[in-house]
């Protein structure tokens, strides 16, 4: 389960605008999510595999070159999916907690 919402909040900061892994890692961390970069990579590998983010090499004038993610449109449709599943699962919690 908490891959799946995982996913869903990379993609939903992705989503905002192009960001860099130490940005992504920085507002998972703000939400009090902490996730290692060792978890983050591979998941941003798989999601580009998938085809619902993409990257492009940025000269860093502070280091090596920054790989920034930007979603796809297979990417916004995805989490479209997402988005309505955890409105879903938000409801049907919330029934049985009796809110």
């Amino acid at each position: 389960m908490r891959k799946g919402v995982l996913e869903y909040c990379i993609l939903t900061i992705i989503s905002k605008k192009e960001v860099y892994a130490s940005d992504i890692l920085f507002q998972l961390k703000e939400a009090e999510l902490i996730v290692v970069e060792g978890t983050l990579y591979p998941l941003l590998t798989r999601l580009k595999n998938d085809g619902l983010l993409s990257y492009r090499w940025e000269e860093s004038k502070s280091g090596p070159p920054r790989k920034y993610y930007e979603i796809t449109e297979a990417g916004k449709e995805f989490l479209k999916g997402l988005d309505k599943g955890w409105k879903d699962l938000v409801e049907a919690v919330e029934k049985l907690a009796g809110k």
